[in-house]
């Protein structure tokens, strides 16, 4: 190879990204060497040739074993200044070489007349750590190379090209700023006629164009990168291609490699394809999307049906054993797997809502075929419940149906698992309310206690710290609760096994409460059901006893002491399920909501559901905390659309409290907006209260709904409940002034240095990559994000990120 390649033709359309610029001129002054790294495409070359357009500079490559001795070595005694690039470093593979060239880098650093460029596709490999540390190099990676979304317009602005926004937004999301992903497109699009069509044609064409540019660059890769690279290493990455991210154990699993992680770490140093992530002191791996893309399509091309089928089998044994059930049996339905699929099913059918994963799994429930789902009285059950959340009530109805007469068929332990899945239905679907609810679970326990069946786990709460508003609404029940729990309420307990340790205490607890009674004696019957699910019950009970206690402190203006119960029942609540430990999240968020501690708030929020997905009935208690948040951050239209979709539910299922609580939220979303109508809306909201004599559903309010009781006439019937009710909302409105405020954001100013650290966290970077990419200390990033999150006012880098965005500011 020639010892100089300066003369190399310069494309005189690309753009020196700002990034990789500044830090190639920080190396410049004291002749630093400087490591540059990335995969293919994102123009190590084409910086370096266009930096130095002006300079003399000797150019070098791996691929040239010659070079060494005649060209750098023996260049040494001369007197001027010398630039030296060195490019291609991952080809470096045996020991040989590289202590050969250990060698000669190191001397070629500690001469005061050379300044060295070093280029790879890999990040700095284990055998030049030692030189790294020695030498201190400016590093310019990936990232750094990347166009900037400025960049990308400017240089697509030097082909004269006019492309659609929405056409901007794609290129943007696929080319991840790679260099040759523009040029490919700069030069596909230049050959696109000027069209005299619609604006819906000239989309149309475009995203064709951008489709065939996406394919060109994995036409490059296979004939530029992969044809080259050992058939080893090429048959692992196709393999491994059909998860996204994989630790060690699970490549090895997959490919059947017991070489996995020396395959691992050579695709890493020969082209920096994979990526690790470190999570609680393990590691993943993950290869770049361009890369995983086009290596499925080459698995595609160049194996059998039934090797893949493998891949995705071995994927799914993979998965399974470690719990994560959605991408098991995303892995199943791709090769068509369906006993490994229903299996899981009947698994996950097995354990009620509150725990079970009914609505995350609907799309591989409703894909079985009815004979399988016939032969198995849980998954009839199952696919009857999924129905009722769906609220498809005619369907749900259906299958209960067919598992009475599937039912009717059986004898012995199939009879008996077919009986008490109906047992389950009759007391668990939600569409069918509570009507004759105390009759079917005495009737239940009869059987039961006969010991002729048996009945499934079922929980009252729904993960909601509430007896009366959680799985079910039991409104109607509180009007003679006294009576009920003397009455029926042993029998309710013993059916409901663990579920039902402490219930009765606890529902009188909570009833009592809402009906404003005597607090001490509301903190007695708490206190007492807590100690009973403590004691072989359940935590979903238990929570029941922290929500009434810490509303209790609330109203005592002790939060503090509320926020520290809700922390200390998380802490015991290891190992418990993931939707227990939302629901505490959602009640904490309540709570802060009070004291408007923004920062916290948005932490949790980044775990609420996506209502504008689909709206899930399980996650109403979310759904209606969520449109608390948006009242806050003056999201009024967010609010009410939610609000709205919640009455809707609520109406249909007949969900007293819910309509109660949804009315108050969009009394005050009306008012905020002018709207006269919250007039009718509170009026309603208030009688319907007073109906059940439920006073704190009203005052606990506070603020926001007082405002609204003193700007309007209202009419009451109960002249004590309305005494009580205006007391304690005018009492808790001056103990939490702020609670439901909007918040007039003020802009924020961050400056060029907090928001480049922003983007580059947004993309994925750490604190550590960060510092070496800009050219600070690590310790000066974190303190860059601790002053952005003042600004900000979060607490997390996730939602720093988020509120930026939202701010438009990255």
């Amino acid at each position: 190879m020639a010892a100089n390649r300066a003369k190399l033709t310069v494309d005189e359309k690309y753009i020196r990204p700002k990034k990789a610029n500044d830090l190639m001129k920080s190396a410049q002054n004291i002749h630093q060497t400087v490591y540059i790294f990335g995969t293919t495409g994102f123009g190590k070359t084409s910086f370096v040739t266009d930096y130095f357009a002006r300079r003399k500079y000797e150019y070098y490559s791996a691929a040239d074993a010659d070079f060494m001795e005649a060209n750098l070595i023996s260049g040494n005694h001369l007197e001027k200044e010398r630039i030296i690039v060195l490019d291609d470093l991952q080809l470096l593979k045996t020991t040989e070489d590289r202590d050969a060239w250990y060698q000669v880098l190191d001397e070629l650093m500690k001469d005061p007349k050379i300044w060295l460029i070093l280029i790879s596709r890999a990040p700095i490999p284990a055998w030049m750590k030692p030189l790294h540390i020695e030498h201190l190099f400016v590093i310019i990676p990936e990232s750094a190379l990347a166009f900037s979304q400025k960049e990308e317009e400017s240089y697509l602005d030097q082909w004269q090209l006019s492309i659609m926004s929405e056409s901007m937004k794609r290129i943007h999301q696929y080319g991840h700023g790679q260099p040759l992903f523009f040029k490919i497109m700069a030069m596909r699009f230049s050959l696109l006629p000027k069209s005299n069509g619609t604006a819906a044609q000239r989309l149309k064409e475009e995203t064709e164009m951008i489709e065939t540019t996406r394919l060109d660059c994995w036409d490059y890769l296979e004939s530029h990168v992969y044809d080259l690279w050992d058939v080893e290493m090429q048959e692992f990455l196709m393999d491994i291609s059909v998860v996204d991210t994989f630790d060690l154990q699970m490549a090895q699993m997959i490919t059947k490699r017991n070489d996995a992680g020396k395959i691992i770490v050579e695709a890493q140093e020969t082209g920096n394809f994979i990526m690790e992530i470190v999570k609680d002191n393990s590691i993943e791996y993950v290869m770049r999307p361009q890369m995983i893309l086009s290596m499925r399509r080459r698995l595609l091309k160049k194996s059998t049906k039934t090797h893949i089928e493998n891949l995705y089998y071995r994927a799914g044994n993979c998965y399974e054993m470690q719990g994560q059930i959605t991408k098991a049996l995303e892995m199943y339905q791709k090769c068509d797997q369906k006993e490994s699929m229903s299996r899981l099913l009947i698994e996950n059918a097995r354990n009620h809502p509150g725990t079970g994963h009914y609505w995350e799994l609907r799309k591989y429930y409703l894909s079985l075929p009815e004979e399988i789902i016939r032969q198995s009285a849980v998954l009839m059950a199952a696919i009857s419940m999924l129905q009722s959340i769906m609220m498809n009530d005619e369907e749900s109805e259906r299958w209960y149906q067919t598992l009475v007469a599937y039912a009717k068929t059986q004898t012995g332990s199939a009879k008996k698992e077919a009986q008490a899945r109906l047992f389950y239905l009759d007391v668990a679907l939600p569409h069918r309310g509570t009507v004759n609810m105390k009759e079917i679970l005495v009737h239940i326990w009869q059987v039961v206690s006969d010991r002729n069946s048996y009945m499934p786990e079922v929980s009252l709460t729904n993960n909601q710290p509430s007896c009366m508003n959680g799985g079910k609404d039991f409104c109607e029940w509180s009007k003679n609760d006294k009576q009920i729990a003397l009455t029926a309420g042993r029998p309710i307990e013993l059916v409901l096994g663990k579920f039902g340790k402490g219930l009765v205490n606890l529902c009188l607890a909570e009833s009592y409460f809402e009906k404003g009674k005597d607090n001490y004696e509301v903190a007695m019957l708490a206190g007492k059901g807590r100690m009973q699910a403590e004691s072989g019950g359940k935590p979903e009970q238990v929570f029941v006893a922290v929500g009434i206690l810490a509303q209790l402190s609330i109203m005592n203006n002790h939060i503090n002491d509320a926020l520290e119960s809700i922390d200390s029942f998380e802490a015991s609540c290891q190992g418990c399920s993931e939707q227990l430990i939302l629901g505490i999240h959602t009640f904490k968020i309540r709570t802060l909501l009070l004291i408007s501690r923004t920062g916290e708030i948005a932490k949790l929020m980044e775990e609420m559901p996506d209502e504008d997905q689909g709206f899930c009935t399980l996650e109403r208690y979310r759904y209606v905390t969520k449109a608390r948040v948006y009242l806050s951050m003056g999201r009024k239209e967010k609010a009410l659309m939610l609000l709205e979709t919640l009455l809707l539910y609520a109406q249909k299922r007949d969900r007293i409290y819910l309509q109660i609580e949804t009315k108050i939220l969009l009394a005050i979303t009306n008012y905020r907006m002018g709207n006269p109508k919250w007039k009718e809306i509170i009026q309603d909201a208030v009688s319907q209260a007073e109906e059940y004599h439920f006073v704190r559903v009203l005052s606990r309010e506070g603020a926001p709904l007082y405002e609204l009781l003193k700007s309007t006439e209202l009419t009451w019937k109960d002249r004590s409940f309305q005494k009580q009710v205006l007391a304690e909302s005018e009492l808790m409105a001056n103990m939490y002034p702020s609670y439901l405020k909007e918040k007039k954001i003020a802009a924020v100013t961050l400056s060029d240095t907090a928001v480049k650290i922003l983007r580059m966290q947004a993309e994925g970077m750490n604190v550590a990559e960060i510092a070496d990419s800009i050219g600070l200390s690590k310790a000066g990033v974190k303190y860059y994000n601790q002053e952005t999150y003042k600004k900000l006012g979060v607490s997390s880098k996730g939602a720093a990120i988020n509120e930026a965005r939202n701010q438009k500011l990255i």
